[in-house]
């Protein structure tokens, strides 16, 4: 099976091929230009979405901070909270402070009263019963800010708290003095993430700690895999982190305790999922778009391809028309565009070329009468020369009976000749053809090469026959006769100081292949392409150049053909090839016929 070849291809679809091409590139080029855009957009909104999650936050965290830290200035301008204070006792604080702390803070929070060392007095509300909580480290590094509040976040116990530090005065008589501290914060837990989360719009909350998970909205197979992304990624700006299965713009912000020491980050994540089906729909959209405007493109450009074809069509049948040298052919002329005016340019050629072949056959055929008288007069030269040289002998010379034989015996078939010559003229002439009979093709061959015997002896010339006595074709056998003498005659005027002539023939299934070698000087390529044209001779003296059209002519009515191959200086190599007229026998042998001097 051939290859695709799209110079093959009709111009209709050469249209149609690259304009779905250029379609389908155009919108590829437009759709990937969108997805970028969109995708672009949808990182810049998704950027946007995590700094407002992250204000969010602040302004959320900011205002509990806030409420923890005026109820807690509140309660240490009371007097009687004070007072409570001062007793130091568990339980009178618990009494005098806590009803009103539970009425002022709707949410389970940390509230705490300690020394001014930070020792646990009292506590109202959140604190697990544990050693660790009876010494606050975080009244010590507050205490640098007093008497001002301070704030920031707290460890304790492997959890995070966000407080805030209120120192409480009493006047004395050295002035104020600090009385107690008190300590009120929130559980930094995964109901707080959850809450922000929330409140934020759907973003993801991480709170981490020394590389440990303290609260995540996450669930536990993503915490764990984005905690690890971002422990590889110490050190450097993280623009997108998945966590093996959701990608995510994130925000980091450091979680500070009072001194503003970091103890923790915050992780705010905003998913790209929801961005990705976007994306998933508007790429299939715009597939859909493209497919039908493709559709449609090529059906527009298939109806306009088509009005254009049909005057090109037409003209592709005229030209075939006139290959075909009908040169009456015309294009009707249907439109006054480029094509129409081809179509004009193309009748008027073909009148043109009309009138000028009509000229040519005219003062072809004065050429050709011209031509072929001189060629008559050539082929009949040397039979007439023996004909009259054996009449001068016998009229002035007294033979032997013998030698008067054989001289009648030259003149009788120099006569033959000239009247085959003479029929075979005008067989051609008038397209007549003798009946075909089976010949041994041997036979033949030896008879044309028995005709130039003497002349092939007196050049030194070597005549060799190797053809199978068993090839046997339904020639016309005095044409064929005539095809081997010019062939072998052409060879022996190529080498007039000797040679040799092989004949020699193949058999296939349902041919005959002859070739005629000789080892002459060979044939030029500029002749050998026109070399069986009438008129044209390669090296020789003596005639015009019919022989060899004509000997071709006589093979193609056999229903064969005839080439020759040949380079300068080579020899020519003349090929025959003739139908079988029936199977050749399965047993051939090679006969050598030596002719002439061998």
């Amino acid at each position: 099976m051939r290859g695709f070849s799209f110079s093959r291809l009709s111009l209709l679809w050469k249209i149609l091929l690259s304009t779905s091409v250029a379609i389908t590139g155009l919108f590829a080029v437009t759709g990937w230009i969108v997805e970028k855009n969109a995708l672009d957009t949808t990182a810049r909104s998704l950027e946007e979405e995590v700094q407002a999650s992250f204000h969010a936050y602040r302004s959320l965290w900011q205002s509990r901070l806030s409420r923890l830290a005026s109820v807690s200035l509140i309660l240490s301008q009371m007097s009687d909270v004070r007072k409570a204070f001062g007793t130091g006792d568990q339980a009178t604080i618990h009494d005098t402070a806590g009803e009103l702390w539970s009425k002022a803070n709707e949410e389970n929070a940390l509230f705490l009263v300690t020394d001014p060392r930070g020792r646990l007095v009292a506590s109202l509300s959140g604190v697990p019963e544990s050693d660790a909580w009876h010494q606050l480290a975080v009244v010590a590094q507050a205490a640098k800010l007093f008497p001002e509040q301070a704030s920031g976040f707290m460890l304790k116990e492997g959890r995070l708290y966000q407080v805030a530090v209120t120192p409480v005065y009493v006047q004395s008589g050295r002035g104020l003095g600090l009385l107690d501290v008190l300590v009120a914060g929130y559980n930094v837990d995964h109901l707080v993430a959850q809450r922000l989360k929330e409140s934020t719009g759907g973003s993801e909350f991480l709170f981490l700690s020394g590389g440990r998970v303290i609260a995540s909205t996450l669930n536990p197979r993503a915490t764990g895999e984005l905690a690890k992304a971002i422990a590889s990624s110490a050190g450097r700006t993280i623009h997108r982190i998945s966590d093996g299965v959701t990608e995510y713009a994130p925000l980091v912000t450091p979680l500070e305790d009072i001194e503003g020491r970091k103890i923790g980050e915050l992780w705010i994540f905003r998913s790209f999922e929801n961005a990705r089906q976007a994306l998933m729909v508007l790429r299939r959209n715009i597939i859909l778009l493209g497919l039908l405007a493709m559709l449609a493109g090529l059906g527009l450009t298939y109806l306009l391809a088509r009005n254009i074809m049909r005057p090109v069509e037409k003209l592709d049948r005229a030209a075939a028309e006139v290959a075909r040298q009908n040169y009456d052919y015309r294009v009707p002329v249907d439109s006054r565009d480029e094509l129409g005016r081809l179509a004009e340019t193309f009748n008027n050629m073909c009148a043109s070329i009309q009138s000028a072949r009509r000229e040519l056959i005219r003062h072809e055929r004065i050429s050709t009468i011209g031509r072929l008288s001189s060629s008559i007069v050539h082929d009949l030269r040397n039979p007439l020369a023996a004909i009259y040289g054996g009449a001068e002998i016998m009229v002035d010379s007294e033979i032997a009976p013998p030698q008067l034989k054989r001289l009648a015996g030259n003149i009788y078939r120099a006569s033959r000749r000239i009247q085959e010559l003479l029929q075979d003229l005008v067989n051609v002439g008038r397209g007549k053809t003798e009946g075909a009979e089976v010949c041994s093709l041997h036979e033949v061959a030896a008879a044309a090469c028995d005709s130039l015997a003497p002349a092939a002896e007196a050049q030194g010339v070597t005549v060799r026959i190797e053809v199978a006595e068993s090839i046997e074709l339904p020639l016309e056998r005095a044409r064929v006769e005539r095809v081997f003498i010019n062939l072998v005659d052409n060879a022996l005027e190529a080498m007039p100081a000797g040679g040799a002539i092989h004949i020699g023939a193949t058999v296939d299934a349902d041919a005959a292949t002859i070739q005629v070698t000789d080892t002459g000087p060979g044939i030029s390529p500029e002749i050998r392409e026109h070399l069986f044209q009438p008129f044209v001779s390669s090296g020789k003296k003596n005639g015009l150049g019919l022989g060899l059209a004509l000997s071709r002519q006589t093979i193609l009515d056999h229903g064969g053909d005839m080439w020759v191959e040949s380079e300068p200086g080579r020899g020519a190599r003349f090929f025959i090839r003739l139908p079988l007229s029936r199977a050749v026998a399965q047993s051939e042998h090679v006969v050598a016929s030596p002719v002439g001097r061998g």
